[in-house]
C-alpha cells in the first residue's frame, strides 16, 4: 500500500514537473523553469508583458530581445507554450543544407 501512495506522488510531482508554462500567465519563477531563460530572460519577458499580451509566438520573437526562431524552438520543446499553443513547426528554424562544393 506504501509503494503506491510513493507512486502516486511521484507521479503528480513528475506530471507537474512537465506541465505546460503559458507565456501570458507565468510568473518569474515559473518563466525560469524553462531550459534556457534566467532572470535577465524572465525580466525582459515580464517587462514586456507588462505592455499587453504576447499574441502570438511571432509577436514574442519580435517584441523580446534576443530570442529568434532558435531560442523560440528550444523554449517550445522545453513545455513554452503562448496561449496555450506550442511554436508551429513552419515557425521552427528550418536547417539549411549546405551546398555541395565543387573541387
Amino acid at each position: 500500500m506504501l509503494k503506491k501512495v510513493w507512486f502516486a506522488l511521484l507521479y503528480v510531482l513528475a506530471a507537474n514537473a512537465f506541465a505546460a508554462v503559458d507565456l501570458n500567465k507565468a510568473d518569474q519563477a515559473q518563466l525560469e523553469s524553462v531550459k534556457g531563460i534566467g532572470p535577465a530572460m524572465s525580466a525582459r519577458i515580464l517587462d514586456e508583458r507588462k505592455k499587453g499580451d504576447f499574441k502570438d509566438w511571432n509577436d514574442f520573437m519580435v517584441r523580446v530581445k534576443g530570442v529568434g526562431p532558435a531560442n523560440a524552438a528550444k523554449f517550445s520543446e522545453s513545455g513554452m507554450t503562448v496561449n496555450g499553443a506550442a511554436l508551429p513547426q513552419a515557425a521552427a528554424p528550418a536547417t539549411a543544407a549546405k551546398p555541395a562544393t565543387k573541387p
